[in-house]
């Protein structure tokens, strides 16, 4: 009887990551510790390259030639339209969209990139970079059941993927999910506001209300201190959202007043404070003429 040596192991699966922003940077280096081949691009080649980890392609079409699974986490619907737009997708690949960039647009993608045989998931994350670097991030991911298996190996790595229906239904539930942070975030900021006006002890004041929002706890600083960086999440970036979650609602008929002045309110604050972390929303209660409007 012939002995039998142990069986093959399986060919890594080919990965390219397109955008390496905070998030994204984050993941590439996730990705690739374990093990995976890697391929990255950016627009600015010299900040993927910073990353010190894979191959850095110079354009989209060039860094999802060949590749397996193909993540992409960038900024908004325009973003992921113009890098899209010069990839055809291959029969067997899966496509990865992570940006939160509203349903729309990865539907589009769906129907283009399927008409040459890929598949696509809508895939955003719930968590910050640092539930990205402890493998704790929610990864909503919707499509295609088996896309979903095929990419769930390389998902693992940096996160919790949930297999939550269509990609639709992944969308939306990333843009309800930012849309209660950012509510969160402006009351937590007017509370304490409030609690520093009346004389209360704002450390206190904090911790009482991490008591019933605990997310605040990691913005700690910028709420307490006022140092706003460097952003996990940006005041811009938290507009962009909220926009589009009142774009859901408008398609839904669904009444968001409430979203509506929030919304309001972070795009006043983020004139002056966009780049900045999200909870910088708290300047507002601290420019002129904020005791006068503290009522409204």
């Amino acid at each position: 009887m012939t002995a039998q040596g142990p069986a093959p192991r399986p060919r890594p699966t080919q990965v390219t990551l397109l955008g390496t922003g905070r998030m994204g940077t984050v993941i590439a280096r996730k990705v690739a510790e374990a093990g995976f081949p890697l391929r990255l691009w950016n627009r600015t080649l010299e900040r993927a390259r910073a990353i010190g980890v894979g191959e850095v392609a110079a354009t989209p079409a060039e860094a999802v030639r060949g590749s397996e699974v193909v993540l992409s986490i960038l900024y908004d619907p325009a973003s992921v339209r113009e890098v899209y737009a010069s990839l055809t997708g291959s029969p067997g690949q899966v496509f990865v969209e992570m940006s939160t960039a509203g349903a729309e647009v990865v539907e589009e993608l769906a129907r283009r990139l399927g008409e040459a045989g890929a598949q696509v998931l809508a895939a955003p994350i719930l968590g910050t970079t640092t539930a990205i670097e402890q493998g704790s991030a929610i990864v909503l991911v919707g499509g295609e059941r088996s896309a979903f298996e095929r990419a769930r190996e390389v998902l693992d790595t940096f996160g919790q993927p949930e297999h939550v229906g269509g990609r639709g239904e992944a969308a939306g539930l990333k843009l309800v999910a930012n849309a209660m942070l950012g509510g969160c975030s402006l009351l937590a900021a007017e509370l304490l506001s409030l609690a520093a006006r009346a004389g209360l002890d704002r450390e206190k004041a904090f911790r009482a209300l991490c008591r019933i929002m605990p997310m605040l706890q990691v913005r700690r600083r910028s709420y307490l201190e006022r140092v706003h960086e460097p952003p996990m999440f940006t005041l811009d970036g938290l507009v962009k959202d909220l926009t589009l979650a009142l774009d859901l609602g408008r398609a839904a008929g669904a009444p968001l007043p409430v979203l509506a002045l929030v919304r309001e309110l972070c795009a006043e604050a983020a004139l002056d404070h966009g780049r900045r972390e999200m909870s910088a929303v708290i300047e507002r209660y601290h420019a002129p003429g904020a005791k006068a409007e503290s009522g409204t």
